[in-house]
């Protein structure tokens, strides 16, 4: 447990609190609003969002994909260099939040967009943003993480910055009334990887961010139990707020992170275009099951403090179990198969991606080699 900890995020939580934008964001500033689909102009967000701006200037870019691209993000930004923009505020999910921390890091650079994925630009500099929240899934909204896609060159990565961590972020409940069913589906399997990757490693003694996982999961746990009775004020609370706490940075903080999933699962995405928590629904029961021995003890852990299950010699195994259980109660497939593609071709193209994006030596004891990430695809493909 050493470790040091700060979210400067101010979180505006609630109904009606997308008013407070009014008074969040300077009012000299010339903003940039940056959505997605459209549907923030079918569900009234857009409205709000309009009424909030009264008296700021204040212009729009919308098209921002579910797995965001720098070849439509590149436009954004020169929106930004072009009007003078000096504010940027992303009205959406994890993808609009994410290609919108990209803009604001790439409008202060003059080189490539790219280089700030590839580690050949270090974000030091970034034009400020702030966010509304529309679908609970990433914690995007306040965290200093973004993922981005080059449809190009099939290539997904992340960069992380504090100068991209949103100043502050409206969480109105509300919003998820009009999301579609496998979009709030795919939000609570994402708040459960995420925590999943900072949780299933190795026991810690820190009493505070173990248990606190475990309350998480055991939240998002009865929210899937209770998914059709998820037209309730509280329930949509408790998703949005338990997505956001699983990754805003407290609970990895004085613990060891694994991420496998996530990089296994970016790259089937990012060939497939498979939807992330999806993605991350297919790797995470096979690389658990094939992990097994390393990550015994915290599998019976959870066993135990989440699922409720008994002890003995097969809980480990019976926690992975339950899991997979838990994504197929959801509608949630936990195999994949590709299309146009054998198997064994499918689970070498993802390896090759990953050989290509130096991901060969993954998880909490970099013990998942690119031999290992084959034998993990082999088993979770058909």
């Amino acid at each position: 447990m050493h470790f040091t900890y700060v979210n400067p995020t101010v979180i505006h939580f609630g109904q009606g609190q997308i008013a407070a934008i009014k008074q969040a964001i300077p009012a000299d500033s010339k903003v940039l609003v940056i959505y997605g689909g459209g549907s923030i102009k079918r569900n009234g967000v857009y409205e709000q969002v309009s009424a909030a701006l009264d008296g700021h200037k204040w212009l729009e870019f919308s098209g921002v994909e579910p797995n965001p691209t720098r070849e439509t993000l590149d436009k954004a930004v020169a929106i930004v260099k072009e009007q003078g923009v000096d504010f940027i505020l992303a009205v959406g999910g994890g993808s609009v939040i994410d290609g919108s921390k990209f803009v604001a890091a790439a409008s202060k650079y003059d080189g490539d967009s790219w280089d700030i994925m590839s580690e050949g630009h270090h974000v030091t500099e970034a034009t400020p943003l702030g966010a509304i929240l529309t679908l609970p899934a990433t914690g995007s909204e306040s965290n200093s993480g973004a993922v981005i896609t080059y449809a190009a060159e099939q290539s997904k990565l992340c960069f992380m910055s504090s100068a991209v961590q949103p100043k502050f972020a409206v969480l109105d409940p509300d919003v998820i009334k009009s999301l579609p069913e496998h979009q709030v589906i795919n939000g609570i399997v994402d708040a459960w990887v995420h925590i999943c990757e900072q949780y299933i490693t190795v026991p810690t003694g820190n009493r505070v961010q173990e248990g606190y996982a475990e309350s998480l999961l055991k939240n998002l746990l009865v929210l899937g139990q209770q998914f059709d009775a998820r037209d309730s004020d509280m329930w949509r609370a408790n998703l949005m707020w338990t997505a956001n706490q699983a990754l805003n940075g407290m609970l990895g903080s004085g613990v060891p992170h694994d991420w496998a999933t996530h990089m296994i699962g970016h790259e089937i995405t990012a060939i497939w275009n498979v939807d992330h928590a999806r993605s991350l629904a297919i790797v995470q029961p096979s690389l658990l099951r094939d992990q097994i021995d390393a990550k015994r003890s915290k599998l019976a852990q959870m066993g135990q403090n989440v699922f409720g299950l008994a002890g003995d010699e097969e809980l480990a195994s019976r926690t992975v179990d339950a899991i997979e259980d838990f994504y197929r109660s959801l509608g949630v497939e936990t195999t994949f198969s590709a299309p146009g593609m054998e198997k064994d071709a499918a689970a070498e193209a993802v390896v090759s991606s990953l050989d290509k994006h130096g991901m060969t030596a993954l998880g909490e004891h970099e013990a998942i080699t690119l031999d290992v990430s084959l034998r993990i695809l082999e088993n979770a493909f058909i």
